[in-house]
């Protein structure tokens, strides 16, 4: 089974019992905390090796590692072949910063969209920015309603209410 697989299987099972999932949460961000703060100070690194040697030079197990990697993949430049990975499995940490900070502010993951590193990454104005950019990218804006009796939009001159608001 795919490291992936069994990632999930741990994080998401319905089996356990939920004191122990919040616990295996709560040092999991933990953890992630840690390794985006070595990240995030050298942010122009782009870190590579297989997801063993990840793992061992964040100090953490595999399947640590393994559910960071498919955190992250989505704020990749060249996203990672997280499905199929195994131990000795090549990747890449090679993130783009915007998308990273845009993607924890949908997680919600306040603990991490708020580490002291991104101080010295953009602006606070930027940061702003991001969030606002992120926020509004949740939201859907409806055009203005037609009403029975104004002209068709489809610019038949006609009411709406003969054209295309009938009920055929």
């Amino acid at each position: 089974m795919a490291l992936l697989q069994q990632w999930r299987d741990k994080a998401y099972s319905q089996q356990a019992d939920r004191g122990q999932l919040q616990k295996f949460w709560t040092d999991y961000f933990l953890i992630e905390k840690g390794i985006y703060e070595q990240l995030l100070s050298n942010p122009d690194e782009v870190v590579r090796g297989t997801v063993k040697e990840l793992a061992e030079k964040y100090n953490v197990d595999v399947m640590t590692m393994v559910g960071f990697l498919d955190g992250i993949n989505d704020s990749l430049k060249v996203p990672n072949p997280i499905e199929e990975m195994e131990e000795d499995t090549e990747v890449n940490l090679g993130y783009d910063l915007e998308t990273l900070y845009k993607n924890m502010v949908d997680a919600k993951a306040d603990w991490l969209y708020e580490l002291p590193q991104w101080n010295n990454i953009f602006s606070e104005e930027k940061r702003k920015e991001l969030y606002k950019e992120q926020k509004k990218s949740g939201t859907v804006v409806k055009g203005p309603k037609i009403g029975r009796n104004d002209p068709c939009p489809c610019g038949s001159g006609k009411k709406y209410k003969y054209c295309c608001g009938r009920n055929k």
